[in-house]
């Protein structure tokens, strides 16, 4: 399956980012993930999770980026650039479970460009740990509109490893 085309400008951007040096490795998670996974759901934008280059002192900054996507002619608003008419927010990669995310993403194809995308697993693991009412309205999103059925074993094996079993238990007793 690809996305849509204007995701293709976002893939652009993204590619021309990471071979500045300006961004690390990167994937998109959140509900522009679930969309590629599941049926489609609202969301008003585009959520990047990526390696960030640190300065002195081990802060993280995302004004170069800023600059570099200005120069390129694309604005802000709010929280995030717009790209082609897709505001896209980019965060860094804060958790081990994110960490792992961004390295076991699977790429899909956006008419010219890959993008990578976080695996459903991976946004069930993170819907978990996050724990709000719209995360775990996601949850059941993935589980019960997902074009292929989630591999348990791998989101088992997700779960073990970032301490979040114990919540996928009362996530299945309270909210399954």
């Amino acid at each position: 399956m690809s996305l849509p085309l204007p995701t293709e400008s976002v893939a652009r951007v993204l590619h021309a980012l990471q071979e500045k040096g300006l961004i690390g490795a990167w994937a998109v998670g959140g509900a522009a993930a679930v969309v590629y996974h599941a049926e489609p759901i609202a969301t008003a934008d585009m959520d990047v999770f990526t390696h960030l280059p640190q300065s002195a002192g081990g802060l993280v900054s995302l004004s170069p980026i800023y600059a570099e996507l200005n120069r390129l002619g694309y604005t802000p608003r709010a929280d995030a650039v717009v790209i082609d008419g897709i505001p896209v927010q980019i965060l860094p990669a804060a958790t081990p479970l994110h960490e792992e995310a961004i390295r076991e993403a699977i790429e899909v194809r956006a008419g010219k460009e890959m993008l990578r995308v976080f695996t459903p697993e991976h946004l069930v693991a993170i819907a978990l740990q996050l724990g709000r009412a719209k995360d775990k309205l996601r949850i059941h999103h993935l589980l019960e509109s997902s074009r292929t059925p989630l591999d348990l074993a791998k989101l088992d094996g997700i779960l073990r490893r970032h301490g979040l079993s114990e919540r996928w238990a009362a996530f299945r007793r309270d909210d399954g």
